[in-house]
């Protein structure tokens, strides 16, 4: 059996020549009280024959609720990390000013509690933040970090450096 794939993008803006990234959480009860390795990039998965791209643009609305103003071709390639699971997860970032306080998630139904019978209702994704590089590696699932990393070393080679408040040492896990 594949791996199973998901693509997504990393929105990132400039404060005061900080970066910030957004990061979403997930939603449902198994997540509700999971904090530090549980945020993600808006991101979902994808099946042979269907463009990553394109999948990352459609989970980015679905798990925000809107589609930011972004430009495909302003879009930066970070790659594609492994994780624990064996998931393969490619990552495109874009520039943008989302408001997390207009987030609509789209939802999914679960059985809860277990056993029950009683089907729910949850937002697949029920908050998103605007983080330092430093805290969002932190907050991220360990191994989507490294897209952290690679943002900001796209950024510095186009002569954005991160100030001292967006240090990438440090704090990652």
């Amino acid at each position: 059996m594949a791996a199973k794939q998901s693509a997504g993008i990393l929105l990132f803006r400039l404060i005061e020549g900080e970066v910030e990234v957004l990061l979403v959480h997930p939603g449902g009860p198994f997540w509700a009280m999971k904090d530090l390795g549980a945020w993600s990039v808006p991101k979902g998965e994808y099946e042979d024959g269907e463009a990553a791209l394109a999948c990352a643009i459609r989970e980015l609305e679905e798990e925000l609720g809107s589609l930011p103003a972004i430009s495909e071709d302003d879009l930066v390639d970070l790659g594609e990390v492994r994780q624990k699971s064996g998931k393969r997860v490619r990552v495109w970032a874009a520039e943008s000013d989302f408001d997390p306080s207009t987030l609509n998630s789209n939802t999914f139904t679960m059985q809860w509690p277990p056993h029950s019978g009683r089907r729910r209702e949850f937002p697949e994704v029920d908050r998103a933040e605007w983080f330092t590089p430093r805290k969002a590696k932190r907050k991220l699932i360990a191994a989507q970090a490294a897209f952290v990393d690679r943002l900001l070393e796209q950024l510095r080679d186009r002569g954005h450096g991160p100030g001292r408040g967006s240090e990438e040492s440090g704090g990652g896990e």
